[in-house]
């Protein structure tokens, strides 16, 4: 799901973690001087420092504006390191990246959430040690989600190309079947895919979201032509085209490098997908397949835990107990919406049930925010 305008703020704080920022150097998180401060308001975005040692680095993003502000660290190709979204006015929220790499790197505030972004030169000196190189749990734990990953790109391109080839047909009822079985790769794993922003509007950037200027393509084109105004003369050439960008992302995927903190945040983000899209009924809304969307979220959150899980039972058991028990609840409620081999379409859910839905991933939220503070106690 890319950025959009309007989504519920999904209660819980941002993962705190106080990792040493260089190797065993005893610096505070973000450097020598600790957390950076990020002031993000409607037209500015102001980084309190443009340079931070190599390592964990913790941004503190509060939002003085009047509209609902993401923050990003891109990296080189624009390739996000980390984001935190969903920062209401008046918010603070924690974004902690690992960035073991020196170089340019960049910052970006996103009012409103939508856009490029208000950007500015960021600079990581020297050079640290990879938690998953000096850790033999964590080490595994990348390995064992990279797994995962894996497990999930290959149906995606092998559904996506099925999908594709009904439309091209004209098939409409298979297409429309198709369209969320091949979704749920893809929400499975979101975070690693959105890592690579030029792709991810392609594919799955909402019609509400658009710029003025940017061409409606990927899944969610599709589903406006399947589901309300018909097959158009330009849609073969759209499925192609997103079948290009799926395999492309399959490609990336297999080979991106993840980090103990990107499966830890990857995991929140999942969590976030559900409380701003599925939620709320906007993400497939026009073919109403969100619970679809939902489930396969859930399965990634817990598929990332479950890497760590490990590292997290170990120093913290009752934080795992808790994230099991919530998961549960969560697809408690998730099972009862079933219809045959899928879900219940979601405007057919009573307010009652959205409202169960919407508590339910709250609370399961608030656990998952902790893991990362977890995962880097040394």
């Amino acid at each position: 799901m890319t950025a959009r305008p309007l989504r519920a703020c999904l209660t819980g704080v941002a993962a705190l973690v106080t990792l040493t920022a260089c190797g065993d150097s005893g610096a505070a998180p973000g450097g020598a001087g600790g957390p950076i401060a990020v002031q993000a308001k409607d037209d500015a975005c102001g980084v309190a420092r443009a340079e931070a040692d190599a390592g964990t680095i913790t941004f503190e993003v509060t939002n003085g504006g009047s509209r609902v502000t993401e923050f990003y660290l891109y990296g080189e190709g624009d390739r996000i390191m980390g984001e935190v979204e969903n920062i209401t006015p008046g918010l603070t929220r924690k974004l902690i990246v690992e960035v073991a790499d020196g170089g340019k790197y960049q910052t970006s505030c996103r009012p409103g959430m939508t856009g490029d972004g208000i950007r500015a030169e960021f600079t990581v000196k020297g050079a640290a040690a990879r938690q998953a190189d000096a850790n033999t749990q964590l080490g595994e734990a990348t390995k064992g989600y990279q797994r995962y990953v894996n497990a999930q790109v290959e149906p995606l391109q092998t559904k996506t190309a099925e999908f594709v080839a009904a439309v091209k047909a004209g098939k409409v009822d298979e297409a429309k079947a198709l369209f969320p079985v091949a979704r749920t790769y893809w929400e499975r794993i979101e975070p690693v895919a959105e890592s690579f922003g030029d792709l991810d509007p392609r594919i799955d950037a909402r019609e509400a979201d658009l710029e003025p200027g940017q061409e409606f393509t990927g899944f969610h084109r599709l589903e406006k032509d399947l589901w309300v105004s018909g097959l158009r003369a330009d849609s073969g050439k759209v499925a192609d085209q997103l079948q290009t960008d799926v395999t492309e992302i399959v490609n990336r995927a297999k080979t991106v490098e993840l980090t103990p903190l990107q499966l830890a945040n990857g995991a929140k983000e999942l969590l976030d997908e559900v409380a701003t899209g599925k939620i709320t009924g906007e993400e497939d809304t026009f073919s109403h397949t969100d619970l679809w969307d939902f489930q396969a979220n859930v399965e990634g959150s817990k598929a990332a835990v479950a890497a760590l899980r490990p590292v997290v039972e170990g120093r913290d058991a009752a934080l795992a107990k808790t994230i099991d028990e919530r998961f549960a609840a969560v697809q408690s409620l998730l099972d009862k919406q079933r219809a045959g081999d899928g879900f219940k379409l979601y405007t057919d859910l009573s307010a009652a049930e959205v409202k169960a839905f919407a508590e339910a991933v709250d609370a399961l939220g608030e656990p998952i925010s902790k893991v990362a503070e977890v995962v880097a106690q040394k």
